[in-house]
């Protein structure tokens, strides 16, 4: 058995062996993520992969969010909050050689 937890167009999946057969969990309600203050949207039909990775090497874990139709890859720098908590910064296209990377399709 799976448990399919989403926020909007992201989401996790645990299988049962992951959970533990015996315990019980509760979650809190979801929250929109958000970066720069703007809500963090993928683009339509939704097929995106979040990835949280220390990108720039600065030891706090920045958001990956590839699109699926222009094969862009959006990154969300990595914040830490005077709370500890993880923010990030306002969307920016991952770039290689200073250009937009781009994920070649099969479309």
């Amino acid at each position: 058995m799976k448990a399919i937890l989403g926020l909007g167009s992201f989401a996790l999946a645990l299988s049962a062996a992951t959970l533990g057969a015996a315990e019980t969990y509760e979650f809190e309600a979801p929250e929109l993520l958000t970066a720069g203050g703007e809500a963090i949207l993928t683009e339509a039909p939704g097929y995106a992969a979040p990835c949280l990775a220390d990108i720039d090497g600065d030891g706090v874990r920045d958001l990956l969010v590839g699109q699926f139709k222009s094969g862009k890859i959006n990154f969300y720098k990595g914040l830490k909050s005077d709370d500890g908590t993880l923010k990030f910064a306002k969307q920016q296209f991952l770039q290689a050689d200073g250009e937009d990377a781009v994920v070649p399709g099969v479309w």
